[in-house]
């Protein structure tokens, strides 16, 4: 990773949350210093911090934030204090599960030192917010490891959005696979879609990866199933913001599209995702909360009106690609192939 930490705690429990603004890549680099829980809140809802994991270990940290706030509030006070902040930073974006499931991991650990000091309580959810940090850093090698041998050498790769080292606390989960070969020396090209309207795609992974010295071309969303008739793509490999029990995944609009591509052309499509990304808790795609972001973002998207004025415009986040069209999905924990609810629930 060349580009600067997409997440770093800086200083004691006291301290504060320093984040790479992703809005203003690659342009630009510009790091964001957050000592407020709304400028956390503000900071994943405005996609200055992006990515499943990444904003779940910026919602640790914002735990850690609305602890200091609070100031020498302490005792039943202090934990009614947290869990509104837990409640106001989940708010932020719903899709993502890794969001939820950090603020309520923090909560847990509020609850269990809740009779010691407001010191005390900052300095373990200090700890736990790190662990969380450090457990994703490990999760993204891990991810690395097991899917590496999924591209082929001399092969082609095309991958959505970004789930890469700006997404994540570490080298990333779809972006990992292609670190982790690119380092034992396979030879291959990744093809980006730029993503729209937000050109993740475009911005950030073809930026990260060409950094790395990982070849890869940009195309349009559009052009991906000509590049998968002309043979030039051998694997598609995606991140995820949520994963329900039967394998259904959400993750950024567009990857469902992709997904039925692949299978037109007889492509192997894997998602790549820690397990902190599964919903357990949902049967299947259907119960996954799909974010709708502003009009704007289409109708001007950078600031330059494209779109007549009044215009209606749909805007959904994400989209959820069914089970059926997935080879596999890479955990820290191994590979779930075929993806179905019984080998999810084995992996557990």
């Amino acid at each position: 990773m060349i580009h600067p930490p997409t997440i770093v705690w800086s200083g004691g429990i006291d301290g504060r949350v320093e984040i790479l603004d992703q809005r203003i890549l690659p342009l630009q680099i510009t790091i964001l210093s957050l000592q407020r829980t709304e400028e956390v809140w503000d900071a994943i809802r405005t996609l200055a911090v992006r990515g499943a994991p990444a904003i779940g270990i910026a919602a640790a940290y914002g735990m850690v934030i609305a602890a200091a706030n609070a100031g020498a509030t302490a005792g039943p006070a202090l934990l009614a204090a947290l869990d509104k902040a837990g409640a106001y930073l989940k708010s932020s974006r719903p899709t993502a599960v890794n969001l939820e499931w950090a603020v309520d991991r923090m909560l847990q650990v509020a609850r269990r030192h809740g009779a010691q000091s407001p010191a005390a309580i900052r300095a373990a959810l200090l700890a736990e917010a790190q662990a969380i940090h450090q457990e994703d850093q490990a999760m993204c090698a891990a991810i690395g490891r097991h899917g590496a041998a999924l591209i082929p050498d001399g092969g082609g790769v095309l991958t959505h959005c970004n789930a890469g080292s700006l997404a994540t606390g570490g080298s990333g989960t779809a972006l990992a696979i292609m670190y982790e070969a690119h380092s034992r020396g396979v030879k291959f090209r990744v093809f980006a879609d730029e993503t729209r309207p937000l050109l993740q795609g475009a911005r950030l992974t073809a930026w990260e990866l060409s950094q790395a010295g990982v070849p890869v071309t940009l195309i349009c969303d559009n052009m991906a199933a000509l590049v998968m008739a002309q043979k030039k793509v051998n694997v598609v490999i995606a991140g995820a913001d949520r994963i329900a029990a039967n394998g259904d995944t959400a993750n950024k609009i567009g990857t469902y599209s992709v997904a039925t591509l692949a299978a037109a052309h007889g492509i192997p499509m894997v998602i790549a995702a820690p397990t902190s990304t599964f919903d357990l808790n949902i049967p299947d795609g259907t119960h996954i909360p799909i974010e709708e972001r502003a009009a704007q973002e289409i109708t001007h998207g950078f600031g330059r009106q494209t779109a007549p004025d009044g215009i209606a415009v749909y805007n959904p986040a994400f989209d959820v690609t069914p089970a059926r069209l997935l080879h596999a999905i890479i955990t820290e924990r191994g590979i779930i192939s075929p993806v179905n609810e019984a080998n999810i629930r084995r992996l557990f």
